[in-house]
């Protein structure tokens, strides 16, 4: 009697310490710090610009100071004119004018990419599946948004506001032989060297 019952408390114990195992699955996150909590909350601010009317000024005072914040880079004349310059050789009259403008200033034209990225990564299902790599199982969520923001000198003549608001992946890698499924490239690696 007493046996059984070491039986079945050795049974519950075992299960209950392989059901808590899934928060020892590793998780990762990859973020551009910013100040954007979401994709809408992004391309409300970008999308508060108006061209011909915004400022460099007000562009930094809205938190998009390339000083300060790491989301954001600096597009010298050359950068921005090997963006456009198959459509400005193609077809001239097609541009935007905002960067019809830009095209012709010349050394003038500078711009501001931003490219902000917030994912996490998830590992999900059996911790013992997932480390002797029979089965992994990952979610990845979450958004990103990338901006261009051309001035001539330093009033803002075009902007373009683009991303992904939604980014939901589900990625499942089964594996029959667990550990033991690379093993024939660890083989031919090992007398090749």
């Amino acid at each position: 009697m007493q046996r059984a019952l070491r039986a079945h408390a050795f049974c519950i114990g075992l299960a209950t310490v392989l059901s808590g195992c899934t928060s020892l699955l590793p998780t990762a996150k990859s973020e551009v710090v910013s100040v954007w909590t979401g994709y809408d909350d992004a391309v409300a601010l970008l999308a508060s610009f108006v061209p011909y009317t915004t400022t460099r000024a007000d562009v930094h005072a809205s938190g998009l100071d390339p000083k300060s914040n790491a989301a954001m880079e600096i597009l010298h004349f050359a950068d921005v004119m090997q963006r456009f310059s198959t459509a400005a050789v193609i077809e001239p009259e097609s541009l935007d004018r905002g960067i019809r403008d830009c095209l012709q200033s010349g050394g003038r034209c500078s711009a501001y990419e931003v490219l902000v990225r917030k994912v996490k990564h998830d590992r999900i299902g059996s911790f013992w599946l997932d480390s002797l790599n029979f089965r992994r199982e990952t979610v990845t969520a979450g958004w990103s948004v990338d901006a261009l923001l051309i001035f001539v000198d330093d009033g803002l003549v075009y902007q373009l506001v683009g991303g992904q608001p939604t980014i939901n992946e589900h990625e499942l890698r089964r594996n029959p032989l667990g550990p033991l499924q690379g093993w024939g490239e660890h083989v031919v690696g090992a007398v090749n060297n």
